[in-house]
């Protein structure tokens, strides 16, 4: 079944590469077709791949090898809400270990250049906490962080 909402991710050649690692990178993740151009187009040949159906935790997407032309920027992430450190590491380490990028306040950037928010859940809450001052000393805490460390945040939380 077509989804009625699908977010549509331009790469330059490599979207079933794509693809493949975030389905065997993120949970409910997965590649489910790829499409091959019936003739000749603008940045290809007749029989390369043109799309790729896949789910990233869950969510619909399509790779679409457009070329050169656009580039992923940091106004479009991927948030992933990981529940403890070893999670958090897990997937920090796939992206910026696979030829990423590693940014500040649990921001990362793939091979691809796509924009990826590696958030533990803790974090979260702490931000929605009633407490101004948890929320304070944890945003504070994040700010001096490049890949979120989870026991920091919540020493930053009981202050």
């Amino acid at each position: 079944m077509v989804s009625k909402n699908t977010i549509c991710l331009w790469f330059d050649g490599t979207a079933l590469e794509a693809a493949t690692f975030y389905a065997a990178t993120f949970p409910d993740s997965t590649v489910q077709a790829e499409h091959r151009a019936p003739s000749d187009f603008p940045s290809g040949k007749q029989g390369d791949v043109l799309t790729v159906e896949f789910t990233v935790m869950g969510i619909p997407c399509l790779g679409l090898n457009g070329g050169p032309a656009f580039k992923h920027s940091e106004a479009f992430s991927f948030q992933v809400a990981t529940d403890d450190q070893a999670e958090t590491d897990r997937l920090w380490n796939a992206i910026v270990g696979n030829g990423g990028q590693a940014s500040d306040c649990g921001w990362c950037k793939d091979k691809w250049g796509l924009s990826w928010q590696i958030t533990p859940r803790v974090l979260t809450e702490a931000f929605n906490s009633p407490d101004p001052g948890v929320a304070k000393r944890a945003f504070e805490a994040m700010m001096t962080m490049s890949k979120i460390d989870v026991a920091a945040i919540e020493a930053a939380v009981r202050g």
